[in-house]
């Protein structure tokens, strides 16, 4: 029987990391975090590789420490007023093969203290890659439908992100799937108790997950020109 990835210990490390956020903690605690978050988490990346692929072979698990699908730790805090150097977080994203040089879909998985989730879809795409999806919904409103509106994908997310205040031009304000037409992030979440994370299963999960909401990246990447 397979080992779980993560025991308590990466949650502990996070609670800490929360409460300690400096370099010199960290310094003392790299050992731990290589231990408890960096590696079982880059052993998770590793083994999801080849059920990712049977979901859709443009799905990329990269299990490098550095430049693959694992965010690092650090922080980002140039343009922030937020100088802590840490995220309080741990988090992969499985992206399109595509996804460096554009705006593709993807699967993401998330591990933090009371907020564990699995997500899927585009964050944030630019107004090309936006205006490509408005067009493919209204081009395929029907396949849309039965993608989105089906029950298995219903039971297994819930729509996150934003949305345009203002109907966009070109788009008819009484078009049935006008919710869909407003979105600027086409995101799906769904949450998973930090208990479950600890579990034996939770990589399974997690591919059960990418599989049910498959047919909106399939559905975002087709749209884009992109293959799936």
């Amino acid at each position: 029987m397979r080992a779980p990835y993560f025991s308590p210990a990466l949650f502990r490390f996070l609670r800490q990391l929360k409460r300690h956020n400096d370099r010199d903690w960290f310094a003392r605690n790299r050992e731990r975090y290589e231990q408890d978050v960096r590696e079982p988490l880059l052993r998770l990346i590793a083994e999801s590789a080849e059920p990712l692929a049977r979901i859709s072979p443009a799905v990329n698990a990269d299990p490098r420490p550095m430049g693959g699908s694992m965010f690092r730790i650090w922080r980002d805090t140039r343009f922030s007023k937020d100088k802590t150097p840490f995220k309080t977080h741990a988090a992969a994203h499985f992206r399109h093969r595509a996804g460096r040089d554009v705006h593709a879909p993807g699967f993401y998985l998330h591990l933090e203290p009371g907020n564990v989730f699995f997500g899927a879809g585009i964050w944030h795409p630019d107004k090309e890659a936006l205006d490509a999806i408005r067009r493919g919904i209204v081009e395929n409103a029907a396949l849309w439908k039965r993608i989105t509106k089906g029950r298995a994908f219903c039971r297994a997310c819930y729509w996150d992100g934003d949305s345009a205040k203002r109907v966009p031009a070109g788009i008819d304000p009484r078009h049935p799937l006008i919710e869909d037409l407003l979105r600027k992030d086409f995101t799906v979440l769904a949450e998973v108790p930090e208990k479950d994370a600890l579990r034996a299963d939770f990589l399974d999960r997690f591919v059960r997950f990418c599989g049910a909401v498959s047919g909106l990246n399939a559905f975002l990447a087709r749209s884009l020109s992109l293959d799936w």
